[in-house]
This record gives structure tokens, C-alpha cells and sequence, in this order.
């Protein structure tokens, strides 16, 4: 029986290998899939990155044109006519710089710009924030696209909003019922 003994701990100590083995080949399967799957991530970003900044200079590209547009269309020689001009210019050279500009070319510049002006960076991007939601805003058709697919009325009721006799809303949103005033009038 001690033979048998013997080689149990072998066994042990094969099966111990074996299993460290295959967890150190699964750990660096996994690794090699999350790399990958990183990298995929990463490029996918860079390519709409790359997109947003391809449709972003087409959209000041086209402001430019309507400048120009507007420019044509004033008083040759006038102030206006110089300012809008001046505008279009800018906003052509803009859109060039840019559609040619490497994004991380852009990121870096964007950095070290904020590092030098913290505050100015800050306000900008709030005005941008603000720009662009006003925009989205006036572009957008309801506020609530799909109100009428789920049966919601609009942001006006079917019921008039009861008033005082002043005018002023009384704040209820049902008709006004018929009252009689101290004096005997209806309201």
C-alpha cells in the first residue's frame, strides 16, 4: 500500500500543475480579448470622432456659404456687406483648418488651450452647451416625439384654463364653472 501512497501526492501535485497551467492560459486568452476588444472600441471611437469633426466642418462650410449668400445680396460696399464677408472668410478658413486637422492634434490644442485659460475654456464650453441646446431645440419638431404614438396630448389642454375676472389664470386647468358675483352678475 505504500506504493499507492506514493504516488497520490504525484498526483496531486500534476493535477495542482495542470490547473494552474490552464488558468494561466485561460487569464491570458481573456487578457488578449479584452485588448482587442479595446482596441476595437478605441478605433471605433476615433472613426466617429473623426466623422463628427468631418460633418461639424461641412456645417460651418455651409454657414459660410449662407454668409456669403447674404453678403451678395446686401448693398456692395456697405458695412454689412464687408462684416458678412469678413464672417464667411473666417468660417471657410475654419472649416479647412478643421477638416485637415488630425484629431489628436485637435485634442492636444484643446488641452493646452485650457491649461492656459481655465475660465475663458470653462465659458466657452458652457456657450457651446448652451448654443447647442437651443439649437437642438429650435430643430426639434415636438418636445415629445412619440406623445402622439402613446395616446399623450400636447403640452395644451382640451380644457381652457380657468381665469379670474381680471384675466389672470386661477392656476385650475378645468372649465370654469358658472358663478354669480355679491352683486347678482354672472362671471
Amino acid at each position: 500500500m505504500t506504493a499507492q501512497n506514493e504516488g497520490k501526492p504525484d498526483d496531486g501535485k500534476l493535477i495542482s500543475e495542470k490547473t494552474k497551467e490552464v488558468a494561466e492560459a485561460v487569464s491570458e486568452t481573456a487578457k488578449e480579448h479584452a485588448q482587442d476588444l479595446s482596441r476595437t472600441v478605441v478605433t471605433e471611437a476615433w472613426d466617429y470622432a473623426g466623422q463628427a469633426k468631418d460633418a461639424a466642418a461641412g456645417e460651418v462650410k455651409n454657414v459660410a456659404s449662407a454668409l456669403r449668400t447674404a453678403a451678395s445680396e446686401l448693398r456692395s460696399g456697405s458695412p454689412q456687406e464687408r462684416t458678412f464677408g469678413q464672417i464667411a472668410d473666417t468660417l471657410a478658413d475654419t472649416s479647412d483648418a478643421l477638416r485637415d486637422k488630425d484629431l489628436g492634434e485637435m485634442v492636444g490644442a484643446i488641452n493646452d488651450f485650457a491649461r492656459r485659460n481655465p475660465m475663458l475654456f470653462l465659458g466657452s464650453a458652457a456657450l457651446i452647451g448652451l448654443a447647442a441646446t437651443r439649437f437642438a431645440k429650435a430643430s426639434g419638431g415636438s418636445p415629445y416625439p412619440h406623445a402622439e404614438t402613446y395616446g399623450l396630448q400636447s403640452r395644451q389642454s382640451a380644457h381652457p384654463t380657468a381665469t379670474t375676472p381680471s384675466g389672470l389664470p386661477t392656476g385650475s386647468t378645468s372649465a370654469p364653472s358658472n358663478t354669480t358675483t355679491p352683486k347678482g352678475g354672472a362671471v
